[in-house]
């Protein structure tokens, strides 16, 4: 066709789209006005077989068949449609209104006594002006989106993974769509493979890397929102390991009543890897030591201590007091929450958990009901090169904490842990373990009145320190982003389902346990960052492509720092009443014991000296091992301290430098107590969630 008369098409196809709607709607009553007299003709034509016969009814049933549909089209909504995006629903509707314009013709055939018209020809009618006007509006619609197809260069194609109900619906809607051309589909079902759905082809996902190659597809849409977390996180891993982008449809909680169409597609999320569903509270568990009570929250700056907080203001506590040694964290903390709840009461309290007489005094004053113990140093290398601060923070803080609600008679405390305490491999663990240990040993005091317990949990999305917020930092520095180990895993959970678990902790307790949530399937931190990668819409520098944009480099692990995370001690498991927290049995020190070791390490701390430190910490926490971390510090240690029948016996084995003879006899006698009495130590029943 000349150039000039693609010019003048497209003109038309403009003028028609610019046009205002009432003359669109005008331009199609008129047009049916003259086409539906033509489709009452041709029926006429096909039942009777005779120009004549068809033409000596005159124009009386011309004009009122057509006056009878025109009215049944507007009743349907056909001319309030917008035809370029008319859709088989609505065709469905017109139809109908047909239907009934047939209908109610073919009866009022019976009136006729002169010249009785052919009933017939009302039939025949139906299907002559239904083809006419689906066809009319199909091909109206074809031609008003010609133009887009000088677009098709700057659309994706794009895949989807999952010839389902949900994949057919995305399918058709993706032809409405400016950003996206669907050309094929991928299904686990073998019995799907070379069949045909919503116009494409379905290929088993075998044929994916022949297919992806073939047809120079660059993203794929996962459109299974029923599929189960982990089935959707294995396909999500096998689509990147073809080197594709992948985006998913909304789950089916996000969708809820909502059509399919292109909005429904979103980015792939860091929580779309925890590989399982988030775990939903019990409602019955929040409120119970929260509702109408003073509650305290240590640490209310940080990443659990603030959601902690928000989630507490929404269960209506009488009065919130927040504790944070940071000022600038707890001037944000507060005000975020004045901002949200305007009446709420709210009492922010400068200073350190390490303050017996501050805290004694919160609880005095303040009538405190709950506390949640969320202060603590938590970042393994700088506790791992700072021993002293780290072991004083975490656990004279939880001393002081757990000290004080035993004397206010708190009815609630609750401990937030960490799944390094679990056989730790550095201080930090240790020390988070050895805060465990000081609550359990409170707990099982004859007559006490405050229900102490602990949460364990690993790595939290999001938090600050935590590896998501590390690699968007490194992505939007260019590069590159740093892994300590290929094979480290770590299992994580979501901000808000930490935050729940540690209020439903405290409504579950008895005295004493330590819930750990069932956290699925742990996370490849390598696959991590390829995803945060992907999503940031970049591509990775490789050998493979030296063209990429980041580069993910192996650096070594960190002192103090393993490759498996594990969340049980013991493995005595049994449930609790929540489906996703179950408990264990693990061992716990006598609080006379544990009380006699504490101050054998605050003296061990005194003399700054980490070998020292680590033989007083392995005393108290017998898991703890540091030789079994496999770090630089572990690899590049000067001299490796032998401990032999006590604190008081220290051999270097490296070199011919010794401690002081000082440092030795005071941590020697600082221990000799524990010592005498480590035999006392015994087993409790704990619950821990898996």
């Amino acid at each position: 066709m000349p150039t000039y008369a693609h010019a003048y098409i497209e003109q038309v196809r403009q003028k028609l789209i610019s046009l205002s709607r009432w003359s669109k709607v005008m331009l199609m009553v008129a047009t049916d006005c003259m086409a539906l007299p033509a489709c009452l003709f041709v029926a006429m034509l096909l039942r009777l077989d005779s120009y004549g016969r068809a033409t000596q009814y005159g124009l009386a049933p011309y004009i009122v068949v057509t006056a009878l549909t025109i009215g049944a089209f507007l009743l349907s909504g056909l001319y309030r449609a917008v035809i370029r995006f008319i859709d088989l629903p609505l065709l469905r509707s017109a139809g109908i209104g047909l239907a009934a314009v047939v209908f109610f013709a073919y009866s009022a055939t019976f009136s006729f006594n002169e010249q009785p018209f052919p009933r017939g020809v009302i039939v025949v009618y139906w299907f002559t002006a239904f083809s006419y006007v689906v066809a009319s509006r199909l091909f109206i619609r074809s031609f008003l989106r010609h133009n887009r197809r000088r677009y098709e260069c700057m659309r994706n194609d794009v895949a989807i993974y999952g010839a389902g109900e949900a994949g057919a619906q995305l399918a058709q809607a993706l032809r409405t769509s400016d950003q996206y051309r669907a050309v094929c589909f991928f299904d686990d079902k073998a019995a799907l493979a070379n069949t045909n759905v919503a116009g494409l082809k379905v290929y088993h996902k075998a044929q994916m890397a022949r297919i992806l190659q073939q047809m120079h597809i660059g993203l794929v849409i996962l459109a299974m929102p029923s599929a189960s977390p982990e089935r959707r996180r294995e396909i999500m891993l096998l689509l990147r390991e073809h080197g594709v982008a992948v985006k998913t449809l909304q789950g089916l909680l996000e969708l809820a009543d909502d059509k399919i169409s292109a909005k429904s597609i979103r980015e792939i999320r860091i929580e779309d890897l925890l590989g399982r569903a988030p775990v939903p509270p019990r409602v019955d568990l929040l409120a119970k030591c929260i509702q109408s009570k003073n509650v305290l929250v240590t640490g209310a700056g940080g990443s659990i201590g603030s959601e902690l907080c928000r989630q507490i203001m929404s269960l209506a506590p009488a009065e919130l007091h927040l504790l944070d040694h940071c000022e600038y964290a707890l001037y944000t903390i507060k005000q975020e929450l004045k901002q949200r709840f305007p009446n709420a009461r709210i009492c922010a309290h400068l200073g350190s958990v390490c303050d017996a007489k501050l805290v004694a005094h919160i609880l005095h004053a303040g009538e405190i009901r709950t506390i949640y113990h969320a202060a603590a140093y938590k970042h393994v290398p700088l506790v791992e090169a700072n021993m002293t601060e780290g072991i004083r923070n975490n656990i004279m803080g939880a001393r002081v904490i757990a000290e004080a609600a035993a004397h206010s008679q708190v009815e609630t405390c609750v401990l937030i842990s960490t799944d390094k305490a679990v056989r730790p491999t550095n201080i930090m663990g240790a020390s988070k373990r050895v805060a465990e240990l000081i609550f359990q040993a409170i707990a099982s005091r004859p007559g006490i009145k405050t229900v102490f317990s602990m949460v364990r949990f690993g790595n939290v999305l999001g938090s600050s320190g935590s590896v998501v917020p590390l690699f968007q930092q490194q992505i939007e520095q260019g590069g590159p982003i740093t892994i300590t180990h290929p094979d480290i895993v770590r299992y994580f959970m979501l901000i808000p389902e930490a935050a729940q678990l540690v209020i439903q902790a405290g409504a579950m307790a008895s005295g004493g346990e330590v819930f750990v949530l069932d956290m699925g399937k742990p996370v490849k931190i390598l696959d991590l960052a390829r995803t945060m990668i992907e999503m940031s819409g970049l591509t990775e520098k490789s050998e493979s492509n030296p063209y990429g944009d980041i580069e993910i480099k192996v650096v070594g692990l960190r002192p103090g720092e393993k490759l498996y995370e594990e969340l049980l001690i013991g493995n005595d498991v049994t449930p609790s009443s929540h489906p996703r927290i179950m408990c264990t049995t693990e061992r716990f020190l006598a609080e006379p014991v544990l009380n006699k070791a504490i101050d054998a390490l605050l003296a061990a701390c005194s003399t700054r000296v980490p070998e020292i430190v680590k033989a007083s910490m392995r005393h108290i926490v017998q898991e703890y091992n540091p030789e079994s971390c496999v770090g630089d510090s572990a690899r590049s240690a000067p001299e490796t301290i032998a401990i032999a029948g006590g604190f008081g016996k220290l051999r270097p084995v490296a070199n011919g430098e010794r401690q002081s003879p000082e440092a030795n006899e005071e941590a020697g006698i600082a221990a000799s107590s524990f010592n005498a009495a480590n035999p006392s130590v015994r087993q409790m029943r704990t619950s821990t969630p898996i």
